[in-house]
């Protein structure tokens, strides 16, 4: 599995999915994170998934969220996949009984290794850059010799990805995905079709 997989994230609007899907994205992604500038509502996230079709991933990105309100997620809104970017447990994640992503965010102290074997039945780990109080979205990229080259589950780099950098960084790691967003924006929640289709063309050709 050489070719590289994209999801662009923090999708608001029908146009901004459609823009991703035109340019060639394998998923895109719903915040259901209020204090995000990228969160969407369930009616909006339902018409968004809805309009992409079914050969793309719609993944939905909760952070510390109640069971209730992902029961009320799932129950409205077509996710395939659920990513969990707090600290969230490996039982608290599995009970949904669907295939889920974890987002570790990569502390300077953390033995990285160990963190991704706490998610053994993770469909993947997400590698984000780390700073305090932001679980994700902060435009920072991290050092990207930290990536294990031999992980136990795929692995997704995240954290400052933009069309300067994507091919760069998955030279340097050999990972599964990227997953970006603000890195392809014109302002927060509003994708910016040059830099989309720029990325993708990028890391596809990576």
């Amino acid at each position: 599995m050489n070719a590289i997989r994209v999801k662009i994230c923090g999708i608001t609007s029908v146009a901004d999915a459609h823009v991703a899907v035109n340019a060639g994205t394998d998923a895109i992604g719903l915040v259901f994170y209020a204090a995000s500038p990228r969160a969407v509502s369930i009616t909006q996230a339902q018409v968004i998934a809805d309009s992409v079709g079914p050969f793309v991933t719609v993944v939905g990105l909760f952070v510390d969220a109640e069971k209730a309100f992902i029961d009320d997620v799932l129950a409205n809104v077509k996710l395939h996949v659920l990513q969990f970017h707090g600290n969230e447990s490996r039982e608290f994640c599995e009970q949904f009984q669907r295939p889920y992503m974890k987002a570790i965010r990569m502390r300077p102290e953390l033995d990285v290794t160990q963190a991704i074997g706490n998610y053994p039945g993770a469909a993947a780990i997400l590698l984000d850059a780390y700073r305090p109080g932001i679980p994700g979205g902060t435009g920072e990229t991290f050092d990207w010799q930290r990536v294990p080259r031999a992980a136990t589950r795929p692995i997704v780099l995240a954290g400052g990805l933009t069309a300067e950098n994507v091919a760069l960084a998955i030279q340097s790691t050999q990972i599964y995905g990227v997953d970006v967003s603000g890195g392809v924006e014109s302002a927060p929640g509003q994708k910016d079709t040059k830099k989309v289709e720029q990325f993708i063309h990028n890391a596809k050709r990576a």
